[in-house]
């Protein structure tokens, strides 16, 4: 039996935080890992492929040259699996490095094996050497989330393959359906469709990336069809099939049939529980395997915490990696603070959209007086430097306050340009700040001054 202050199941994100907080805090720290890397889904499967792949087709593609150079500019022109794979893997042994390294240097016990409860306070874990009995005072979940699966949808893992399995194929397809209009699926939409692949995204609400504001979706939108996407919004698939010879054929509940070369099965994800033994630990998840916590990330037992994707929305690696560390913090008494409401979110679509605070809709719905201000990249010296003339970033203020609301960005670095609004939110600026402080220039953060000026001469002219 070994014993330890606290023992993390699953080294993603949210495992990572929450084991270097609790050795940073002097606790004795053990952290399990079913798999023989460690990085869970995020590093492995989910988000650094996903990203790494994104950055090879934009720069294999050329697409962010064709507006200077022509559309038929190209780095390289065929582009095979192959291709994308060479940086994804490289980026990946590397981030495995470096989080062994950081556990390493912190002190904590790295355990492969399945871990399962024993009792409230105790572990089991199970590889192939055998098995190792752990005890803790402290347990914090974090084994993260797998992509759902449906009966309706036969995955194969060649023709039909889910997001994990979706770097796995042999070739790009020619056509390529998928199913699935959240964050994972669009994401994968705009890399095929840059590729030159013709995409038909299947999503059964009438629009997609609900919880965004809804100008810049229909931006994105835009894009995507921009780029030959076939959007069939409204829509549920009914069942899917290995055609005749090759492909694939997905039957819609409207009667419809749609045909393609590949599919991609991208409706939700599943939370990684199943070997868990969680009735033993007094714990239970949901139908989805979301296992419900407090404002502190504790479960119904006082001494058992869940992070991360495991405990459902956002999931987001960002916040996963502040709710693993927050809930070591709470677990040995440390007093730190976080405000949901404050966090970023980036979605790495082709373009790439981030977004902090309330979107109009939101506001609408309180009946708060509001202002929008926006600047377009093309109106930006670095948007025509750079080649991104599509991009726009969006100011929401209080019309009488002129207190930040929202920061809304598409484009091309919207993920790094929103941190700047990020931090005027937070410390509740208003959006003169953007007119009285110089950005250097060129650079795309001279948006921020353009969307202010536009938000303010609307209030002028009122």
């Amino acid at each position: 039996m070994l014993i330890f202050d606290l023992i993390v199941i699953g080294s993603g994100p949210a495992g990572q935080r929450a084991a270097i907080q609790g050795a940073k805090s002097g606790k004795r720290v053990a952290l399990v890992e079913s798999r023989e890397v460690l990085g869970g889904a995020c590093i492995n499967t989910g988000t650094i492929p996903s990203k790494t792949m994104r950055e090879a087709v934009l720069h294999l593609s050329g697409f962010y040259y064709q507006n200077i150079y022509g559309i038929n500019y190209r780095v390289k022109e065929k582009i095979a699996m192959a291709d994308l794979l060479f940086r994804v893997q490289h980026v990946i042994k590397t981030e495995v490095d470096v989080t062994q390294a950081q556990l390493s240097r912190n002190g904590v016990e790295v355990l492969t094996g399945v871990a399962s409860f024993v009792d409230p306070k105790h572990l089991r874990v199970v590889n192939s050497q055998g098995q190792t009995d752990l005890e803790a005072g402290t347990i914090i979940i974090a084994t993260g989330t797998k992509p759902a699966v449906s009966p309706k949808v036969p995955l194969n893992g060649k023709s039909i393959v889910n997001s994990d399995q979706i770097l796995q194929m042999q070739d790009v397809p020619k056509t390529l359906i998928v199913v699935g209009g959240g964050v994972i699926g669009v994401e994968y939409t705009c890399m095929f469709a840059i590729l030159g692949v013709r995409v038909i995204l299947v999503e059964k609400r009438p629009r997609l990336l609900e919880f965004a504001d809804a100008e810049i979706v229909e931006a994105l939108s835009y894009h995507l069809r921009d780029h030959r996407v076939t959007m069939r919004l409204g829509e549920e698939v009914e069942s899917v099939e290995e055609a005749p010879g090759c492909g694939v054929v997905a039957n819609l509940q409207s009667k419809k049939k749609i045909s393609g070369d590949a599919l991609l099965y991208a409706v939700g994800r599943q939370g990684n529980v199943d070997e868990l033994n969680l009735p033993a630990a007094g714990i239970t998840a949901d139908a989805r395997g979301r296992i419900p916590v407090d404002a502190e990330y504790r479960t119904s037992q006082p001494h058992i915490f869940a992070a991360g994707d495991v405990i459902g929305f956002p999931s987001l690696a960002s916040v996963s990696m502040e709710q693993g560390r927050l809930a070591a913090a709470h677990a040995f008494g440390l007093a730190l603070h976080s405000n949901p409401a404050n966090y970023p979110y980036g979605i790495y679509t082709i373009p790439e959209i981030s977004f902090i605070g309330k979107t109009e809709e939101q506001l609408t719905d309180e009946d708060v007086p509001y202002e929008v201000g926006v600047a377009y990249y093309r109106e930006i010296a670095r948007g025509q430097i750079r080649g991104d003339t599509t991009g726009r970033l969006k100011l929401i203020f209080h019309r009488e306050s002129k207190e930040l609301l929202g920061v809304h960005v598409i484009g091309e670095g919207a993920s790094e340009l929103l941190h700047i609004g990020q931090a005027v939110l937070i410390l509740k600026g208003t959006v003169e700040y953007f007119v009285e402080t110089v950005f250097n220039y060129p650079t795309l953060a001279e948006a921020y001054k353009a969307a202010a000026f536009n938000g303010l001469n609307k209030l002028a002219r009122l």
